[in-house]
């Protein structure tokens, strides 16, 4: 199955909303103590796109094999994510590592795009 992933972080709240033909569900959640308006906003990107997978794989939504469209509105995120490039700060070469394990893990074809952030469907939950 083919889905469509947007995600979005700031300091104390990451979000991400899921479609796919059958279904779209929007989540959000507060940060933990331990990040709670201690990371940056691209630090948040990184861990929203890490949690919604992992809980888009625990709540059966994404399955092996599947095709996840990955819209990201930031073009450092994009760069980095899209052509392998390494990041300066260790935070989000972690983090990375954890999305490429599921990524492997789950034998994901991921596609990312770059969208403006107008249209990233995941802000508005950070509101």
């Amino acid at each position: 199955m083919e889905h469509t992933y947007y995600f979005d972080g700031d300091k104390k709240k990451i979000s991400w909303t899921i479609e796919n033909s059958e279904t779209r569900s929007d989540q959000f959640r507060i940060h933990i103590e331990d990040y709670y308006e201690k990371i940056s906003a691209e630090q948040s990107k990184y861990v929203a796109l890490h949690v919604g997978i992992f809980w888009s794989i625990g709540r059966f939504i994404i399955k092996n094999g599947d095709t996840v469209n990955v819209m990201t509105d930031l073009k450092s995120m994009f760069e980095h994510l899209s052509e392998n490039k390494t990041h300066d700060d260790p935070f989000v070469n972690s983090r990375t590592g954890f999305i490429k394990q599921l990524i492997d893990q789950r034998r994901l074809s991921i596609r990312y795009k770059m969208i403006e952030p107008s249209d990233n469907k995941a802000t508005l939950l950070l509101l």
